[in-house]
């Protein structure tokens, strides 16, 4: 079985790629409110622009936004929705920035759609530097990698989430009652830990993934939207009543921590990877850039207004997921259960991306005979893989952080700018906007390389508490502190956490350089 018949036959409900040969190719962002000749014809079966604008906040909504009243914590409650508020606008500048290139290589190059990873082989090959155009076919390996470890990162994620929320509920299942206005302490019952949990969750995980065509997940996605939907009304219901005074919380919080603000609030916007999809099945696609702006701006004061009412009403309390500070009663523990059933068959959804890309490599080098039972293996090992890392890392918060910082923050903010530097610099490029555009990879890529390393040192002090990595480097919520370090024991685990972080910091860096060398 080929590639191309495995995409078609097996992945054709999600596949980015899928477009319609009557599609003219676009004019490009400048005129794309106003140029008919972006029109798609053909194309009945498109999304109307009210289900463009679910799908788009779908495709933001998940475990970072109940990741944020933490994030404000690690900011401060002044310096938190101010920072979530310049994020929100870089995010969605960059987004923009996507697609206007992604319009550009349409119409130079006649084709109906360009996704990610064609728009920045393409943005390579038009670069005036002969090695990048000789070496653009890396542009697609590079974000391909980076769209593999963001998806499967978020299900690494999906498994920490749900072992919390789950355990929570068990060993308080004991003392939950019908009263939700009680403030009395909960004394929960230890059972067992919670990386037993996500071993609990691992086969009807792999079940989930085994539904190879993600048209048959529909009604199941719908039942994730509802609950979901229904919990964050729930939450919010709560977070508003009863605002304890706030004068005592910081409005700057201490800097070392700033970087895991970083890497949560990247992780909650990292949604590039959906935009051209959605705009590509549009019925209307010219009326897409407001419905970006528009649902962003959503979007971004849904982030803002939970992020800084759920510090507000746990303060310091805060925990790595606002549903784990959630009252112990039966009605705000059914929002913990119906979150996570969204967030259960969320997975599959996320799992489809990496899949599409990884699977189609191993079934096209075996026969047709051993197709299906290669493509079942390759699931159970990419499953396992999540679950895996998942349980060597179990803090929801550490998780978040560092996938936030090593792959969404690649995707997010440091590839679209040079992007837009690489495809219009032969072309004439204002200073303003190369600076602009230099600026934000900067900021991305510091913000990957502080938060790579803490995110990963944290995780060591955590698991091996008994070695700490530097002389009071953990308060009493589990953050790290940096103060005078001493020698770290040669301890394997450790050491390989320490080689992995420099590793990928490393390996950031010469991809911040290679695309850099455009400007020459």
């Amino acid at each position: 079985m080929s590639t191309q018949r495995l995409r078609n036959e097996n992945y054709s409900g999600y596949s980015s790629t899928e477009v319609s040969p009557t599609e003219s190719p676009s004019n490009g962002l400048d005129d794309f409110s106003g140029s008919s000749s972006y029109q798609r014809f053909g194309e009945t079966n498109g999304t109307t622009w009210f289900q463009t604008l679910i799908h788009l906040l779908k495709g933001n909504i998940g475990t970072g936004l109940l990741g944020l009243p933490l994030a404000v914590k690690n900011a401060g409650i002044l310096m938190g929705p101010l920072s979530l508020l310049l994020m929100g606008i870089v995010a969605v500048h960059c987004m923009g920035i996507l697609v206007k290139c992604a319009h550009h290589f349409c119409q130079r190059l006649h084709k109906p759609f360009v996704d990610y990873g064609d728009t920045v082989m393409y943005g390579l090959e038009a670069s005036p530097s002969s090695w990048l155009r000789t070496h653009s076919l890396w542009g697609r390996h590079i974000v391909d990698f980076f769209l593999i470890v963001t998806q499967l990162g978020f299900c690494c994620v999906y498994f920490v989430f749900l072992a919390d929320n789950f355990k929570q509920v068990v060993e308080a299942a004991n003392m939950t009652t019908n009263n939700c206005n009680s403030n009395e302490t909960v004394l929960l019952t230890p059972t067992m830990d919670s990386r037993l949990y996500m071993l609990t969750f691992l086969p009807f995980l792999v079940l989930l993934v085994f539904v190879r065509n993600l048209r048959a997940l529909s009604i199941f996605s719908m039942l994730a939207n509802i609950s979901m939907l229904v919990s964050l009304v729930m939450i919010y219901q709560h977070i508003v009543q009863g605002i304890p005074d706030p004068r005592n919380l910081p409005l700057v919080a201490n800097w070392k921590t700033y970087p895991l603000f970083f890497g949560t609030a990247i992780f909650a916007f990292e949604g590039i990877g959906v935009v051209l999809p959605l705009e590509n099945k549009m019925k209307d696609p010219k009326h897409f850039p407001v419905i970006l702006y528009v649902g962003m701006t959503i979007i971004t004061i849904l982030y803002i207004s939970l992020g800084c009412l759920g510090y507000l009403q746990y303060g310091p309390a805060i925990h790595a997921s606002i549903t784990l500070n959630l009252p112990n009663c039966w009605l705000y523990q059914s929002v913990k259960l119906l979150y996570s059933i969204g967030i259960f068959f969320t997975y599959a959804l996320q799992f489809y991306v990496p899949a599409e890309i990884i699977i189609p490599f191993f079934v096209s080098r075996v026969t047709e005979r051993w197709a299906l039972m290669v493509e079942l293996s390759v699931r159970i090992a990419m499953v396992c893989l999540t679950c895996v890392l998942a349980i060597l890392i179990p803090r929801l918060d550490l998780v978040i952080s560092l996938v936030g910082s090593v792959s969404s923050s690649a995707l997010a903010l440091i590839i679209p700018p040079l992007l837009e530097i690489a495809t219009y610099y032969s072309e004439g490029m204002s200073p303003i906007t190369i600076a602009k555009d230099i600026l934000i990879s900067v900021f991305g890529f510091v913000g990957f390389v502080g938060l790579a390393q803490k995110t990963l040192l944290g995780a060591c002090c955590k698991k091996f508490g008994n070695y700490d990595c530097h002389k009071g480097s953990l308060d009493k919520d589990g953050d790290l502190f940096y103060q005078k370090p001493f020698q770290v024991p040669l301890n394997l685990s450790v050491v390989s956490l320490k080689f992995t972080s420099n590793l990928s910091c490393l390996y950031l860096l010469c991809m911040w350089l290679f695309a850099c060398c455009s400007l020459h």
